[in-house]
Formats: C-alpha cells, sequence, structure tokens
C-alpha cells in the first residue's frame, strides 16, 4: 500500500510496527517509516521555485516529521518531532530541509528551514547549540533565553519553560529526547559515537536531578534515527571505544549505538519500558534523512521538543 493509502491507515493503527522504509523514499512517494515511530503529516508540496526565484517558507509550511509513540502520548504537554530531509528549501546537496549553519548551504536556505520548523511547533523561540561533540549542557531557563546569534558550544539542552523549542541538528549521530511528565522537563541531547564514550546521557540525566528534582525511573526517552549496526563501523575501536564497548559490537568492527545508549540510560534508573529506539539507520535510508558516511557533503535533520503550555 503506498500513498495516501497508506498514510491513513498507519494513523488509524497508530502506534503498531509499520512497513520497511525503502532507501528510494522521497516526498511525492509518500512512503512511510518504520519502527518505533510514526508519521504525523504527509508532505504534499511540489517543488516549483524558478533559479533566481525568492524563495517562500510559506510555500513549505508542511514538512514531514515523526513522532515516538510514547512521547506523544503526552501531547497535551509536549510537543516533538524528529524532521527529515524533505519539505525545505535548500537546494542539492542539502536538499531540503538542512539546519547545518556549517554544511556550506547557504545561510538564507537555513533561515527559511528553521523558520519552517518554528512554525510546525509554534514555538516562540528556537533554541539550537554549535555542537562539537563534547559533554557541555545548555539549561534553558525563563528570563536567560539564548539568542540566535550568540548560539554557544554544547551537545545538549534541557528547560522547563513551555514554548521553547530544542533544535538538534545530525546526520548519522543519534539525536535524543528525554521527557520528564512528573517535573515537566524536556532535554534535547546530540549524541554521536564520542557522546556515548564521554556518557553525555549520563551528564544529562545528572543535570536534570540536580536542577529539577527528575527521578530517573519517571523519564521517558526516544532515540531516533541514526547510524545503524549495520553501518556503524570503527577500524579504529580499539583506540576510540572503551573496552567495556566490545559487548556492543554485533560484528567485526562493527558496533550497535542504539545499544549503547539504552545500556548507558538504563545504568542511570531510568525503565527499559521507557525508552524508544527508532531503530532507522540514516546512512541506509539517505532518501529520507542526511548521512554523513553515506553521503559526505550534505544537510543536517532536525529533532525538536518543546514543552506547551497547560
Amino acid at each position: 500500500m503506498h500513498g495516501q493509502g497508506l498514510f491513513q491507515a498507519l494513523i488509524r493503527n497508530t502506534p503498531s510496527p509499520f512497513i520497511s522504509l525503502p532507501r528510494n523514499w522521497n516526498d511525492k512517494s509518500g512512503i512511510l517509516l518504520s519502527g518505533d515511530m510514526f508519521i504525523r503529516r504527509l508532505f504534499t508540496g511540489t517543488r516549483t521555485t524558478l533559479p533566481g526565484q525568492t524563495l517562500n517558507p510559506r510555500q513549505w509550511d508542511r514538512p514531514p516529521y515523526f513522532q515516538f509513540p510514547k512521547l506523544a502520548a503526552h501531547y497535551d504537554r509536549l510537543d516533538h518531532a524528529v524532521f527529515t530531509r524533505h519539505g525545505g528549501t535548500s537546494t542539492q546537496p542539502w536538499d531540503s530541509l538542512n539546519t547545518g549553519h556549517t554544511t556550506g548551504d547557504q545561510a538564507r536556505h537555513i533561515k527559511y528551514n528553521l523558520d519552517i520548523i518554528q512554525k510546525r511547533l509554534g514555538a516562540k523561540h528556537l533554541v539550537s547549540m554549535n555542537q562539537v561533540h563534547g559533554q557541555d549542557i545548555l539549561v534553558v531557563r525563563r528570563g536567560c533565553i539564548p539568542l540566535p546569534e550568540s548560539i554557544v558550544d554544547g551537545d545538549a539542552m534541557i528547560t522547563d519553560v513551555p514554548d521553547i523549542a530544542l533544535l538538534i541538528k545530525q546526520a548519522d549521530c543519534q539525536g535524543i529526547i528525554i521527557f520528564d511528565p512528573i517535573k515537566e522537563v524536556v532535554a534535547c541531547i546530540h549524541c554521536g559515537w564520542r557522546g556515548n564514550v564521554c556518557n553525555i546521557l549520563d551528564s544529562v540525566i545528572k543535570r536534570m536531578k540536580s536542577e529539577f528534582g527528575s527521578s530517573p525511573g519517571d523519564l521517558l526517552a526516544g532515540i531516533g534515527p541514526s547510524l545503524g549496526p549495520c553501518c556503524a563501523e570503527f577500524v579504529t575501536h580499539e583506540e576510540i571505544f572503551p573496552a567495556k564497548f566490545k559487548r556492543f559490537m554485533t560484528q567485526k568492527l562493527h558496533f550497535d549505538l542504539w545499544e549503547t545508549s539504552r545500556a548507558q540510560l538504563l545504568k542511570t534508573g531510568m525503565k527499559n519500558k521507557n525508552i524508544e529506539i527508532a531503530s532507522i539507520c540514516t546512512k541506509c535510508n539517505t532518501g529520507v534523512f542526511y548521512s554523513y558516511r553515506g553521503e559526505g557533503e550534505t544537510g543536517r535533520f532536525a529533532t525538536v521538543a518543546m514543552l506547551k503550555k497547560r
């Protein structure tokens, strides 16, 4: 089943396992995603902009995005979206919803793309970081919202302030959302293999505990599309990974970083039933997501989370 028919059937049966994702997915086919995620909107626009014509973000206000069912169950308090590479204004090789300022794409395209995302969420502020594969964390408090021109280095953001959308940019690294439905706090985390090595997930949860009183047992987490064990090859793993990572080796030189993140979350006291993994490899699905390993010069797709006003 393809296109709108599949989309409608998917919505009727959400949440449940869905069809496998073909490599040639695009914004015309409407083929949908598999795993612990479901689509919430089908992109129906067509690209008609001529060379030299001004790009208008209002032409691109229906980008496709995916959600985690357990996080989406808290729709009255949390909005979140894992956007694809579709529905934006960037041209090849960044086509089209590129959010990465350091990719070589035109600044005006990225601005329009970020405007599309902000409009979709209805956010007052869209906050991101200059991601550096470390473990620095930005806590966004009321009255201390960073301006777009003052982006700081870091790889995780936490807030308890509604209407502030936290945005992570990725192209193989994991975008991870952690939500505390009791304290009403949300975190958005950029976690590549270096993030696993320095255990940024443990640092984030410790910060949520110390600053907001979160209890790990209450937390919900979603680990988004990223490099899968099929493609996560590390020839120099003996030099870059600690010995304890050997248990996550699935075949020669290949590692399961999804399970690495799950194990690190469980060690903090999170419950396994509260951890969702999309289980979608970005390198295997470059028609839907950006992949640095799969494409080289490419864009960055967005994982975004925002608390809602009650």
